[in-house]
């Protein structure tokens, strides 16, 4: 099995998979309602659609960098995007992109020669291999706040 396909698939458990560590991301996210994702039952905490939207921005660039061959980054403003909207459709909206942005990034590491992955990408110090993990325990990081932050609004 390529490593890459190895990679891919500690993501996709990370997400939507039997994941080692407990629940997916997706599995986190599911039955939750609008007012449930945009509550703050933490002062000085995002919410759980704001880190929604910025796991799905990050796995955008992620994507970017590994497609681009170089390090990009993000405007504050779309790292952690303010939510505006808060409807049931708004949030349907935020996890639909968070959907499309992972299997994206899936389908980019996937694609990906194994033989490129210990070369740094353009303007940055990181290898595409740990660009590639990085990711996933991007994901995974909020993925543990999320699950704190969904017992808490429950």
């Amino acid at each position: 099995m390529k490593e890459t396909a190895r990679i891919a698939d500690q993501l996709s458990r990370a997400y939507s998979g039997k994941a080692w560590h407990g629940p997916s991301l997706k599995f986190l996210l599911r039955g939750l309602s609008s007012e449930q994702a945009a509550a703050r039952p933490v002062a000085n905490a995002h919410s759980i659609w704001e880190l929604v939207l910025h796991i799905a921005a990050w796995d955008r660039v992620a994507c970017q960098r590994i497609l681009g061959g170089k390090r990009t980054s993000l405007p504050p403003k779309e790292n952690f995007p303010e939510v505006t909207d808060t409807s049931e459709a708004a949030w349907k909206k935020a996890v639909e992109e968070l959907d499309r942005e992972h299997k994206s990034l899936i389908a980019a590491i996937q694609d990906f020669p194994d033989k490129k992955l210990d070369r740094k990408l353009g303007g940055g110090d990181h290898s595409f291999y740990i660009t590639m993990h990085g990711a996933i325990q991007h994901d995974l990081y909020h993925a543990g706040q999320i699950a704190i932050l969904k017992k808490l609004v429950k």
